[in-house]
């Protein structure tokens, strides 16, 4: 089972075993806001709910300059697995402006796609097939980016990771 774990702050910072936020809360460097009551942790010393969510006590600096790292996974991910020319599922990642012209593995020029539009657009642009993205393609932003381990999350994780308003 996992944890999520939050700033003092409430903004969330990193996805942990149950067994190290335990060992956070039992230290005293967090507290627990949600926890699975149907399966305690049971040890000699005493008994325990499993917590699920935990509030660091102390606030965590984090840098400002912290940006998500593009991958393929990534890509899929900010796109909600739909291809960024026709709305299909998507399995591939495809350069907007195609590598062999010049085109950057950056998220501003990298789509999901699905295989047939990345086998039919081949190396040409957007605008030489007549077709139109359906959304500009933009960095990831929110906290929730940024954690490794969110991009399954648990019931009670929804309320914590939603974006800011």
């Amino acid at each position: 089972m996992r944890t999520l774990v939050l700033n003092a702050g409430y903004e969330p910072l990193a996805v942990i075993s149950f067994k190290r936020a335990l060992m956070l809360v039992m230290g005293g460097k967090a507290t627990v806001v949600a926890a699975d009551d149907l399966n305690p942790v049971v040890a000699a010393s005493g008994e325990w709910d499993r917590p699920s969510v935990i509030l660091l006590t102390r606030y965590v600096r984090i840098p400002g300059g912290r940006r998500m790292p593009v991958s393929r996974r990534g890509v899929l991910r900010r796109d909600g697995q739909r291809c960024g020319y026709c709305g299909h599922g998507a399995t591939t990642v495809d350069h907007v402006m195609p590598r062999s012209r010049g085109g950057a593995d950056s998220w501003e020029n990298l789509v999901a796609c699905c295989l047939r539009c990345n086998n039919v657009k081949g190396d040409r642009t957007p605008a030489e097939m007549g077709w139109q993205l359906r959304t500009t393609p933009r960095p990831p932003h929110g906290s929730a980016w940024l954690v490794r381990g969110v991009e399954k999350p648990q019931d009670d994780w929804t309320e914590f990771l939603a974006p800011a308003a």
